[in-house]
């Protein structure tokens, strides 16, 4: 899985200039992130990868056409939202866990 390194990509899908959110990722992943997206108001495109071989499974592009937006930006200044109003944590939205507590750290 992809990490939050803050590197802001984009580009073209098709005639459309995307900000890239995540490349290679399954069918799972894919759908999580377009549902979470777009419930924070982003449009979202998604482009299907080649495949190398016939057996090999599908990945795809996820990407938004709001050209500022960053993802390691808007985790860690707490500006999306879960789908019942929490804020996404790092862990959230990467799928870790369905916990929202805004702690980034555990203390035993």
């Amino acid at each position: 899985m992809a990490s939050l390194d803050g590197k802001h990509s984009f580009g073209s899908i098709g005639e459309t200039r995307v900000t890239f959110v995540e490349k290679g990722v399954d069918e799972g992943r894919k759908d999580f992130l377009k549902k979470l997206l777009e419930h924070n108001g982003f449009e979202v495109i998604l482009e299907e990868e080649k495949k190398k071989a016939e057996e090999d499974p599908q990945l795809y592009t996820v990407a938004v056409t709001d050209m500022v937006f960053n993802p390691t930006t808007y985790i860690f200044e707490r500006r999306l939202r879960t789908l019942d109003g929490h804020k996404v944590t790092q862990d959230y939205w990467f799928q870790r866990t369905e916990d929202t507590n805004p702690h980034y750290w555990k203390n035993s």
